[in-house]
């Protein structure tokens, strides 16, 4: 098989964006020759293999019972990861389709992600919440939100009363605690002082988590469970102690700096913007935002205001009604197929009546009308989808690592909250669309403090500050927990705060490129058409979404600038 250089691999896939368009033709006509097909085949099943043993790699090996990220196992196993890499690159991608080329490039930018972490982001150097074990609930988004550690113990796939297997899980589950935690004290050498201070709290909430699973059923009987969980309490609680007294010393910077951020988007989250960009972005988008509103409190000036649900009996039957109504809209206006699994996906997450004075910033919306959190809400279409419909690409079936899927995940939330409205889903509730427009504000707010926060230009707090008081009405001054969480989980997982906004933004551009097509080959445009076409290629960054869509290319160019 031919071997190519880098230079040569990159020239080549630039080269074969220019042609994007008629690659798609090529994947409804197919009409190349034999030979070209057959070694094309061979070569992408050489990248199916090495996909298999990178990311069979990427988990690292075990350490007295919990997984090793110490310094010295990092270093020795280094080579091996430059080899995959090499490999990766010498792989000849010559006369690939475009899903085939997008396939690489997912590769590609989850081995540039092990070398970020390596290189910059160290998480298990930097983060105490990197050794957050215990995880209550499911992520609304492919994997949990950040950089987590490898054996987690995620309890919201357990029944109470365990099963025997459920049991021997647990029992593995609960012994990982311990000596991570031990090893945790070994690692964590760095000083970002912020990140440090932050994840004291979330190391302290996992004592309370695993408080919890001592009232669960069956529990109390188990003498053997009921030891391994106090064990994991009790190592938890001498971690807090441990990390707490560390945090005196700790004084460095905790964001990774523009040009290290600027290079995380383009190389690993394939986002083809710079920090500058992003800046420029969600100002606008701010700036948009709330013009939009007050344009939108101008022009519904004579309705009565939103009620919000008073009681559980209230918010219920609203949230039912609300319900009904987005899905019977998707269904007749052909925003998108409505498939089987939509409806009970969509029912687990209505949602409960909480007191005024507990309502979080999402809360507080869902309580005026949930539709528009609840179109947010598509998360969990495409996490049933993920389940029951995994994609045929072993590349693309599960989550990619990193938080790669952040832009098409979180972006693609955040677009149809406007997209549904835009398409009338507010047709008979005008006042709706002020909260839509609140809750576009409240992203751009949120990730533009964490951009000057990566950019060291100002603290957490500040960052903070921007999020709060730019958010329409007050809105996020009710709840500083989330406030909190919010910017913690974006400092320490950078591009995340912005893939809302960002996202949102490529999807619009792949939809407008689609849009184009259409046009110039006198053909209609239908939403429909898009979305499931969209649902159709995987939780992919949206930017390579667009090229498997339309055959457009330009807006990959920073990407493809940098893999030179």
């Amino acid at each position: 098989m031919m071997k190519k250089t880098l230079l040569q691999i990159i020239v080549l896939l630039f080269a074969c964006t220019l042609f994007g368009q008629a690659d798609l033709e090529f994947l409804n006509n197919p009409t190349s020759d034999i030979t070209t097909s057959k070694n094309a085949e061979a070569s992408y099943d050489e990248l199916l293999l090495l996909f298999k043993e990178w990311r069979a790699f990427e988990i690292p090996p075990m350490k007295d019972g919990a997984p090793d990220y110490t310094a010295e196992t990092f270093k020795t196993r280094w080579p091996v990861f430059k080899d995959l890499q090499e490999h990766l690159n010498a792989i000849d991608t010559t006369n690939w389709t475009v899903p085939q080329r997008v396939d690489w490039m997912l590769v590609w930018a989850e081995m540039n992600g092990y070398d970020f972490n390596q290189r910059i982001l160290k998480p298990w150097e930097r983060d105490p919440a990197y050794y957050k074990s215990v995880w209550e609930y499911r992520s609304d988004v492919p994997a949990h939100e950040g950089p987590t550690h490898h054996k987690t113990l995620e309890l919201w796939t357990y029944s109470f009363p365990l099963s025997k297997e459920e049991r021997e899980n647990l029992l593995r589950d609960l012994s990982v605690i311990p000596p991570l935690n031990i090893q945790a004290q070994e690692n964590l050498t760095g000083n970002a002082a912020e990140l440090w201070q932050a994840g004291i709290r979330v190391i302290e909430n996992q004592a309370n988590a695993l408080e919890r699973i001592l009232n669960k059923e069956g529990i109390a009987e188990d003498d053997e469970i009921m030891a391994a969980v106090l064990e994991a309490i009790a190592s938890t609680n001498r971690f807090t102690s441990w990390l707490s007294e560390q945090a005196k010393i700790k004084t460095g910077p905790s964001g990774i700096g523009k040009e290290n951020y600027s290079w995380y988007l383009q190389n690993v989250h394939l986002v083809p913007l710079s920090w500058e960009d992003e800046v420029l972005l969600l100002k606008r988008e701010l700036a948009r935002a709330w013009t939009s509103l007050k344009l939108e409190e101008h022009r519904n000036r004579a309705l009565p205001p939103l009620m919000a649900a008073d009681s559980p009996e209230a918010y219920d039957e609203m949230a039912d009604k609300a319900a009904r109504s987005l899905l019977d809209f998707l269904e007749k206006q052909e925003i998108v197929t409505v498939e089987d699994y939509f409806e009970p996906a969509l029912r687990e997450h209505l949602g409960s009546f909480v007191p005024e004075n507990q309502r979080n910033f999402f809360l507080i919306g869902e309580h005026f009308d949930p539709r528009p959190l609840y179109s947010h809400f598509y998360h969990w279409f495409e996490l049933a989808r993920m389940d029951l419909h995994p994609h045929s690409s072993p590349i693309r079936r599960g989550p990619l690592l990193y938080n790669i899927f952040d832009s098409r995940n979180e972006g693609t939330a955040t677009a149809v909250e406007e997209l549904f409205m835009q398409a009338g889903l507010y047709d008979d509730s005008p006042r709706s669309k002020e909260i839509v427009y609140i809750m576009i504000a409240q992203r751009a707010a949120r990730g533009l403090g964490s951009l000057y926060a990566h950019a060291n230009e100002m603290s957490m707090e500040e960052a903070g500050g921007i999020h709060s008081e730019y958010t329409p009405r007050g809105w996020m001054k009710t709840e500083k927990e989330l406030l909190l969480f919010e910017q913690h989980l974006y400092m320490r997982q950078p591009g995340y705060g912005t893939s809302y906004i960002t996202g949102k933004y490529l999807l619009e551009s792949a939809l407008a490129d689609y849009a184009k097509i259409r046009e110039s080959k006198a053909e209609p445009f239908r939403i429909k058409e898009f979305m499931d076409r969209l649902n159709s290629i995987g939780n992919i960054p949206i930017a390579l979404g667009h090229w498997e869509m339309t055959g457009a290319s330009a807006h990959l160019t920073p990407i493809m600038g940098q893999q030179q």
